[in-house]
């Protein structure tokens, strides 16, 4: 982009995009889509963002800060040179949770060969004022997914097997309601877009995030997955247990992404026409039926 528009914020910082949505609701693929722009590197999920800034509230800087993200059980996924980032820290003295995030995410961006980082973990979905507070520069793209879709892809990764449906639709809908309860207080830093959307007209819906994000569309963008296997690649590492996460391989971890490395494709909008029964469907629609008719989604009750 030009540099008027980098310098467009009053920190002199280029917006930081943070793509955040409820779990299986396609931020993979969007995150791939933004990645492959030449300006913007954006990492596999950090999931120590939230502690970070909660450390640095109770006084912790510096190493102290940069020993959560070297510790982090994803660390392995960044392919980044320990050493070199504790450099960095370093000469940064004792620095706050906002300076030593930028390192971090500076390096990966430098390691890539783009000027510009952003960040795609879901469950950001949950802390985006508490970022928003610490980042000036970060701004939220909430990805939203048909949320009987989303169940679908979850039980088919074994995620919430054996939970009622119902319980499955009330986190769908609590995320998506407390998401834009905090958006009224973002400010302009915060904007919805559609999974469906996405993959049916992918142009038209990337020049918005585009447009959010001070941003011009690249063609590179649109062909994302030429790239996706290499760029995912960083994944296939088996992850430990740790607190209430459970192990996982790295070819589990690859095969939940496996579709975001074709072309978008809008093969499984809808799918729980036909792949739900109409005893979850109902119990679904009882719970979030009025919050998925607001979004734009049929329902059939």
């Amino acid at each position: 982009m030009s540099p008027a528009g980098l310098l467009r914020r009053g920190d002199g910082r280029p917006p930081a995009p943070f793509v955040v949505g409820v779990g299986r609701s396609g931020t993979t693929l969007l995150r791939l889509m933004l990645d492959a722009h030449p300006e913007l590197a954006i990492p596999a999920e950090t999931h120590f963002v939230p502690d970070l800034i909660e450390a640095g509230k109770r006084g912790a800087r510096g190493g102290d800060l940069a020993d959560l993200i070297v510790g982090a059980r994803n660390w392995g996924d960044f392919a980044m040179d320990e050493a070199e980032l504790r450099k960095r820290v370093a000469a940064l003295g004792r620095a706050d949770a906002a300076a030593v995030m930028r390192a971090f995410f500076g390096l990966y961006a430098e390691l890539q060969g783009k000027p510009r980082w952003g960040d795609k973990t879901p469950i950001y979905v949950e802390h985006m004022r508490t970022i928003a507070k610490v980042l000036p520069e970060a701004r939220f793209v909430h990805l939203i997914r048909d949320g009987r879709d989303v169940a679908l892809s979850r039980r088919k990764r074994g995620m919430g097997v054996g939970k009622p449906m119902s319980d499955t639709a009330e986190r769908w809908r609590g995320r998506i309601e407390r998401a834009r309860r905090q958006a009224k207080r973002l400010r302009g830093r915060y904007m919805e877009l559609r999974y469906e959307d996405l993959v049916a007209n992918p142009e038209p819906e990337l020049r918005r995030v585009c447009e959010h994000l001070e941003l011009d569309l690249d063609p590179a963008m649109l062909s994302f997955h030429e790239r996706a296997p290499e760029r995912l690649a960083e994944m296939g590492r088996d992850l430990p247990p740790e607190g209430g996460r459970i192990a996982r391989s790295g070819r589990e971890r690859l095969a939940s992404h496996a579709l975001a490395t074709a072309p978008p494709t809008d093969r499984r909008t809808g799918a729980w026409r036909t792949e739900m029964s109409a005893a979850d469907r109902a119990a679904f629609e009882a719970v979030a039926g009025e919050l998925l008719r607001e979004l734009g989604y049929e329902t059939l009750e």
